[in-house]
């Protein structure tokens, strides 16, 4: 039985689901809308919102744990500077997902994942 397992192994080996995901929200914070299978959206939203949550802290602390997740230091600083703000009156949901259709070559079910709060285009 598997009570209180929670998360979704997508057919892959832990270090294979671990860099997917880190990929995935590398992606949404870098694009911040990306197109994927809903499987790997819903699993995504979780992830993304506690990296959301780390940039609302703002503490050198969490700045380094995001550091260590994402990788790069232009990522930590956009997550700080400019997706994070965005929330900070918000206390969850920061992504939302849309379903979209399915794909046309293995009819996977297809999702846009976003951020909730979007900036706004610059006229």
């Amino acid at each position: 039985m598997r009570h209180l397992r929670d998360g979704r192994k997508l057919n892959r080996s832990a270090s294979h689901r671990r860099a997917l995901m880190r990929n995935l929200v590398k992606a949404l914070i870098l694009r911040e809308q990306i197109q994927t299978t809903d499987a790997k959206a819903k699993e995504l939203r979780r992830w993304a919102d506690r990296i959301v949550t780390l940039g609302k802290r703002n503490t050198p602390h969490t700045r380094r744990q995001a550091f260590a997740y994402l990788g790069s230091d232009d990522l930590v600083k956009r997550l700080f500077e400019d997706v994070a703000p965005r929330f900070q009156n918000r206390s969850g949901g920061y992504t939302r997902v849309l379903k979209v259709g399915t794909r046309r070559g293995d009819a996977a079910p297809i999702s846009l994942v976003e951020f909730t709060e979007r900036k706004s285009p610059a006229a």
